[in-house]
């Protein structure tokens, strides 16, 4: 292992950054917001100046909802369904608004997330020293 790597690994540890970035917040000092709006991620942040314009979540975050949910719904529904034997709107409305709420509640945490996890690996231009 390089000095860098090391160096690398012990100044950004990537699990605090993750958690860090899952709340929202900056990463780097963990105070400042790391989104602006629903999903918009903020040039840099307001607390310590640390750019995020290097980032690269593109379709990550999205991919990471629609696994979570999928995983956590559908064998819900299996065992609601083998349980219970609601009628099927009934069983369709429940699943349906739990699906929508809580993709949307997961859509911007999984993307903090993202942008965390490439700012502790130092990927995408988040390295200072190159």
């Amino acid at each position: 292992m390089t000095d860098q790597t090391l160096c690398a690994d012990t100044d950004r540890p990537t699990w605090p950054a993750v958690l860090t970035g899952f709340r929202g917040r900056c990463p780097n000092c963990g105070q400042g917001r790391l989104l602006h709006s629903y999903l918009k991620v903020n040039d840099q942040c307001s607390e310590c100046g640390e750019e995020y314009l290097h980032h690269r979540a593109d379709d990550g975050p999205a991919y990471l909802t629609i696994l979570l949910v999928g995983h956590l719904m559908a064998p819900l529904l299996l065992v609601v369904f083998e349980t219970w034997r609601p009628a099927p709107m009934t069983l369709f409305s429940i699943f349906a608004l739990g699906c929508v709420s809580l993709s949307l509640y997961l859509l911007p945490r999984l993307k903090g997330m993202v942008v965390a996890y490439q700012w502790a690996r130092r990927m995408h231009g988040f390295d200072k020293s190159r």
